[in-house]
Formats: C-alpha cells, sequence, structure tokens
C-alpha cells in the first residue's frame, strides 16, 4: 500500500484553481486558508495551503462522472466541507461499514475470490455539501448519499474513474490527507 503522492506539489497551471476559488467565494464568501480539490478531469486530490497547491494524490470518483442525483453513482459537483473524520487510531487497511470499523484488517491475499469487492478502508472523511440544490437537499444530498473520501482496496484503480460515487484514495493516503485537514475544511470537487 505504497503512498503515491507527488512529494513537490503539482504545478499551478494543470489545476482548475481558478474555477474553485471562485466556488469558494460564491459559497461560502472568502477564501479559507486551507481546502481540499478534488480534480475529476485528472483523478487528483489536491491540499492548498495560503491559496498554494502543496500536496496531491492520485484518486478514483465515480465511474458515472459528476453527478449529484440520489441514485446516480455519480460524484457530487461543488464546494462540500468535511463533516467527520472517521477512524484517525485504526490500523492502516481496517475495513469500515456504516462507518465503523469492523475488526478486520484488509489484505489483498485474503480476498482472492472477491477483486471487484468495494471496501472502505483506513480512514473517512464524511461530506456534507454547501450548495442548495446542487449537493445539498432533496434528492442530490452528498450527506445523505453517504458520499466519502476514503481508503480502497483497489489501489490498482486510482486515477481511473470507477467508484459509486465516493472518492478513493490510497490507505496510506488517506492517513496522510486525514492529518493534514479538520472537520469543517471546504472540499471543492470539479
Amino acid at each position: 500500500m505504497a503512498s503515491s503522492e507527488r512529494e513537490n506539489g503539482p504545478a499551478h497551471g494543470d489545476l482548475p484553481l481558478a474555477e474553485a476559488v471562485a466556488a469558494l467565494q460564491s459559497v461560502l464568501g472568502k477564501i479559507p486558508q486551507r481546502w481540499l480539490l478534488v480534480d475529476v478531469t485528472r483523478q487528483c486530490l489536491v491540499l492548498v495551503l495560503d491559496g498554494d497547491p502543496q500536496r496531491r494524490w492520485p484518486v478514483s470518483t465515480a465511474a458515472a462522472g459528476i453527478n449529484a442525483g440520489e441514485d446516480s453513482g455519480g460524484t457530487p459537483p461543488g464546494v462540500h466541507r468535511i463533516e467527520r473524520r472517521i477512524g484517525r487510531e485504526a490500523a492502516l487497511g481496517t475495513e469500515f461499514v456504516s462507518r465503523e470499523p469492523t475488526g478486520r484488517i484488509f489484505s489483498p491475499d485474503k480476498l482472492p475470490g472477491e477483486p471487484d469487492r468495494d471496501l472502505i478502508l483506513t480512514r473517512i472523511l464524511t461530506l456534507d455539501g454547501c450548495e442548495e440544490g446542487v449537493n445539498r437537499g432533496p434528492g442530490l444530498d452528498s450527506m445523505k448519499r453517504y458520499i466519502y473520501l476514503h481508503g480502497t482496496n483497489r489501489e490498482d484503480q486510482l486515477g481511473r474513474p470507477v467508484s459509486h460515487g465516493c472518492i478513493r484514495l490510497g490507505n496510506r493516503d488517506i492517513v496522510a490527507v486525514c492529518d493534514l485537514v479538520c472537520e469543517g475544511d471546504p472540499v471543492v470537487i470539479i
């Protein structure tokens, strides 16, 4: 479960920073010091501090694309906030069901007959939509859809849109992200 983070951070020019900053300003009325950007086109998560991209990790967003609809299977767009950080003391590979640790630790050789099983592992960052009618409210509420950033047993699929709506990260990467952010920090999905 090797980390695939780029230590020196991404180049500014390849990210939709201006679009994300405009969304933050419009929705929150300010640009926070610390926030996360999920770039669906590039399948990456970026930590932004004081307007400067600092770290970048590969992700897997929804195979169904950007869509906030209740049964869409899509990754919801727009501005969200981290509602909860779950599993901060859990061991790497801890399996979660209904946001609770099961006591099982994932190992690829333990599930040889179930390669397509989609597990939620290691850490969970729950997301709460901030935009009524976009990712919050009847029929498209990110919180009610249980949209998370979480570790995955399918690290081989990172960099491709194959999830069921959540944002999947490598297990070491979700530990790093969870340690770098706080509840309430914004997450912009573009």
